[in-house]
């Protein structure tokens, strides 16, 4: 992006970034939304709640400030924050439910980082920043070498150098990093781990811009939906293979991967274990940043599913035809909202009265009117005809849930996810594809779950076949991953 005078003056007067330093309320705005978003790694959190934390907060300036420092209501500020004028949060509403939720723009993210390296630095390392540019130069030169020869003959000098380190080691010469070293390079992990997180969430709204636009294009079109699935499928597909979505995708394989995991847990657990990084009073939540890595991730995967849903909805042809009344008149109200959003009416388009709260008096409520009894005539009960065989009864199968939960809580006990493949091993399938559907219930209730739709991971049982035998019984799905 050129630095010129035009493009600096229109990212002053339209970036939100700009916006929120700019603003006279940026203190408190930067200072509560990195407080609660930032710094817990939220991602989206009720208006509730976020009003009360921010009531909090307003009470204790006006303590110190005076009670005309912020008149509004936390909720009000909220509002005006989320507004197209400011966008530093994101309103939205979760499916199915009628409370507003928000979140950090990306743009609000990238302000808090700026103010965050505006602070003097006791200490600024520069060697481990130039051994990653380096490291960085020859992979990507190893990377792209086609010369069988040439190849080999690097994989070779990497080998003797190993060798010559594996043999001063054996000798008793060990080269140790000194505090120095170490304290550069754990700067520079943090600082990367941040960055990470909040690249995740400007991918996650570029997505979102992805399923926007696809929801406006199925309301104004008007020609055959061959046509438009087409050009949907195609968008989507160039996203995909975009540079950004397979660096994404590649990233998110290898998170996924519980060796990976695990060793990210044992490095962190050995390196804030050192006195150097001690000394530099490491946030807490460091020890799991791979895990808030995880769960960013799995909040881009939602969206990402949104878009699929859409287009699952879309090709639905019985719902098309049962519902065409239905979606004539809602696609015309969604083009004339589209129509008026750029240029909204002056006045109130509609107005609905303020709600009533219902009295009811206490000696209005009727009295009690006991049951009446049912009157059961003494009849003779005759044994009938039919050989019913009583059998069926007993044969119902009820799967226990309880027993179940229990064995995914003892097995999240010493790890931080267990698929499950897993724990049908630890525990084999007494009930068949019932006790299967069970635990794939309780992933969705009372678990927190992701699949992982590029691995996929057979499930087996044993059950009885109609001449007494036991066969094997075998349900191919996605791998299905439980995490605490």
């Amino acid at each position: 992006m050129p630095l010129d005078f035009a493009t600096l003056d229109t990212l002053r007067s339209h970036h939100p970034a700009w916006r929120l330093l700019r603003s006279d309320h940026a203190p408190l705005v930067a200072s509560f939304l990195h407080r609660v978003f930032v710094t817990p790694n939220v991602r989206g959190m009720p208006a509730a709640d976020l009003a009360e934390a921010l009531e909090d907060e307003l009470y204790a300036l006006r303590l110190t400030r005076g009670e005309d420092a912020f008149p509004k209501a936390a909720i009000d500020y909220l509002d005006d924050w989320a507004a197209a004028d400011k966008a530093w949060l994101r309103k939205y509403y979760k499916p199915g439910t009628d409370e507003a939720q928000f979140d950090l723009t990306p743009a609000t993210e990238k302000a808090l980082a700026w103010l965050a390296q505006l602070s003097e630095r006791q200490f600024v390392g520069t060697e481990s920043r130039l051994l990653t540019l380096f490291a960085l130069l020859k992979q990507m030169g190893e990377g792209s070498e086609t010369d069988p020869a040439r190849r080999i003959a690097e994989l070779q000098r990497r080998r003797d150098e190993i060798d010559a380190e594996m043999a001063r080691v054996l000798a008793g010469d060990i080269p140790l990093l000194d505090d120095t070293a170490i304290k550069d390079r754990f700067q520079q992990f943090m600082q990367g781990a941040r960055e990470l997180l909040a690249d995740f969430r400007e991918v996650e709204h570029n997505f979102r811009q992805l399923d926007r636009r696809v929801r406006e294009r199925i309301a104004l079109w008007e020609g055959s939906k061959g046509a438009l699935l087409e050009q949907i499928m195609g968008e989507r597909d160039a996203i995909a293979d975009s540079d950004q979505g397979r660096s994404f995708r590649a990233f998110w394989d290898f998170l996924l991967s519980s060796r990976r995991q695990e060793e990210l847990s044992d490095l962190l657990d050995q390196v804030l274990a050192l006195p150097a990084v001690a000394e530099l009073n490491p946030d807490a939540r460091t020890r799991r940043v791979h895990y808030d890595w995880l769960e960013a991730g799995e909040h881009t995967q939602r969206t990402v599913a949104q878009l699929s849903q859409q287009l699952r909805r879309f090709l639905d042809d019985q719902a098309w035809l049962e519902n065409r009344r239905i979606m004539d008149l809602l696609h015309g109200i969604e083009s004339k909202a589209l129509a008026l959003r750029a240029a909204p009416p002056p006045s109130p388009a509609m107005e609905i009265a303020l709600p009533g709260a219902a009295i009811e008096l206490a000696l209005e409520r009727p009295l009690h009117t006991p049951p009446t009894r049912p009157a059961i005539a003494e009849l003779r009960i005759e044994a009938g005809d039919e050989d019913v065989d009583p059998h069926a009864l007993f044969e119902q199968v009820t799967v226990d849930k309880a027993r179940l939960a229990r064995h995914i809580r003892h097995a999240l006990q010493d790890r931080a996810q267990v698929t499950l493949a897993a724990l049908v091993a630890a525990q084999p399938l007494e009930q068949g594809l019932a006790e299967l559907i069970a635990y794939l219930q309780l992933g969705s209730d009372a678990f927190t779950t992701t699949l992982d739709e590029a691995t996929p991971e057979p499930i087996e049982w044993q059950a009885s076949a109609a001449d007494g035998s036991t066969i094997t019984r075998r349900a191919r799905l996605p791998r299905v991953i439980f995490m605490r």
